[in-house]
């Protein structure tokens, strides 16, 4: 096996930051929009600016103080509450991983359809076939070895950038104060109260900052480990501070309606109406760009997750396997495998798009629901010196994480228990094999219980068109 090259602070950042501005910020001003007048989407910023913050110094104490946790995520979760829960937030991440791959497919190809009209809105026979293709180019690119892809992920990540710093610096000459505050918390516009508006901004938020956690899962890979909490702390508040400029300054050039009906990506339609079709395409450009880039980022995540998880035994070994490049072959195939059975929905779901980021957010809700909560506990029970610091980062993380879960919605948290049910027959699987006692304890018995519950409710509700995807 090839020598295992290192990844240095910017190649870290570059995950976090190409990983967190994918497709997302490309449509988040309608997708904030349409649900949220502008003083309840700032009040869904400030929320998620210091609940994401707490959770990034959250990763960047854990990785300081308990180094040996190299896989972040699942292993803060197994750590602190035991074999099922960390095997649930492994689980929920990788599907998480799978469904933001299947979200990017759509959005790429709606994007392409700008430029070739055969593409339509993404959701056609076409779009599944282009982004298949993509799929398996980007498979192959990383059975290459994880640092030269990478290396591209760093270069697409610069280059994403360029059109959206075009579009804030654009944005800024024609912002319109005096419409930015016409009917500021949306009274007018039958949104519902401002808690609901606000609550409707939330899983938009969680889809767009989804690899925060970057550096940390490859924190096994980087140089040094100290980076990987500053690349996390970096590379969040650099995002932060492009979203909320992406989503304030749109409100100031047209109006939540008309903002809420935008095609995808509202960005390409907003940038045409301040300086014309140019503008449309240099967007259009950058999205493909963009996604590209976060596709890629987020199948080095799909693949590197089942392969640390396996070597921590929490996944079966097969996910363990790698090729002579130190690729997670195993993983990456069989991760790739079940995203091209998910590009169906393509044609079967209404708003392909909308669904496959707001699963994506649900599932990724208990990982970092967990990470918060040890950060909690791990800081209460070891009496540092920085303890009492560390100790309301932990609250405010776990706060926020609960929050976000009762935000999503019962519908998705239905959708997710789809996802997370098939899960405890893999864990029963590895637990049986390692024969350390019981499978489940006590109160492991009653979580999957509820799971199954909760899927087959969710499997009737789909039904019986209770909920539509």
């Amino acid at each position: 096996m090839a020598e295992e090259k290192k990844l240095g602070l910017f190649a870290l950042i570059a995950l976090v930051i190409g990983s967190m501005i994918g497709g997302g910020a490309f449509n988040l001003a309608s997708d904030m929009a349409s649900g949220a007048g502008a003083g309840a989407i700032l009040i869904g910023w400030v929320i998620t600016g210091i609940g994401m913050i707490a959770l990034a110094f959250s990763f960047q104490n854990l990785t300081t103080k308990r180094p040996d946790l190299d896989g972040g995520i699942f292993t803060y979760a197994r750590e602190g509450f035991g074999h099922f829960m960390g095997f649930n937030s492994g689980w929920g991440y990788w599907f998480a991983a799978l469904l933001g791959n299947v979200a990017y497919g759509t959005l790429l190809f709606s994007s392409v359809g700008y430029f070739i009209p055969a593409f339509g809105n993404g959701q056609n026979i076409a779009s599944i076939i282009g982004a298949s293709v993509i799929l398996w180019i980007v498979h192959f690119l990383i059975l290459r070895g994880v640092q030269s892809a990478a290396m591209i992920n760093l270069i697409t990540t610069i280059s994403k950038l360029v059109p959206i710093f075009a579009f804030i610096v654009a944005i800024i000459f024609v912002f319109h104060l005096d419409l930015f505050t016409q009917d500021f918390w949306g009274k007018g516009l039958s949104l519902g109260s401002i808690g609901a508006q606000v609550k409707s901004t939330m899983l938009v938020t969680v889809w767009v900052f989804t690899g925060i956690e970057g550096a940390v899962l490859f924190s096994s890979r980087a140089k040094k480990s100290s980076d990987v909490g500053k690349a996390t702390v970096i590379g969040l508040i650099s995002v932060l501070a492009i979203y909320v400029m992406i989503t304030m300054l749109s409100l100031g050039v047209m109006n939540q309606e008309n903002l809420a009906g935008l095609p995808n990506p509202s960005m390409a339609a907003i940038m045409e109406h301040i300086v014309g079709k140019w503008g449309a395409v240099l967007i259009n450009l950058g999205l493909i760009i963009s996604v590209l880039g976060a596709w890629l980022a987020w199948t080095l995540f799909a693949g590197e997750l089942p392969l640390i998880a396996a070597r921590e035994g929490v996944f079966p070994k097969w996910f363990g396997k790698v090729n002579k490049n130190g690729a997670p072959s195993n993983a990456l195939t069989l991760t790739n495998a079940i995203i091209q059975l998910f590009l169906l929905t393509f044609i079967i779901s209404d708003a392909a798009y909308q669904f496959a980021f707001s699963l994506a957010s649900s599932a990724i809700l208990i990982p970092y629901l967990f990470s918060g909560l040890y950060q909690l506990k791990y800081s209460w029970i070891h009496k540092e010196p920085d303890r009492f610091k560390n100790v309301v980062i932990g609250i405010i993380a776990s706060i926020y994480g609960i929050w976000l879960v009762y935000a999503a919605g019962l519908d998705y948290l239905l959708l997710t228990m789809i996802l997370y049910a098939p899960g405890i027959l893999v864990f029963r699987a590895v637990r049986k094999g390692k024969k350390e006692g019981s499978v489940f304890n006590r109160a492991e018995l009653v979580i999957a219980a509820i799971i199954l519950v909760l899927a087959v409710v969710a499997i009737v509700k789909l039904a019986s068109g209770g909920i539509s995807i």
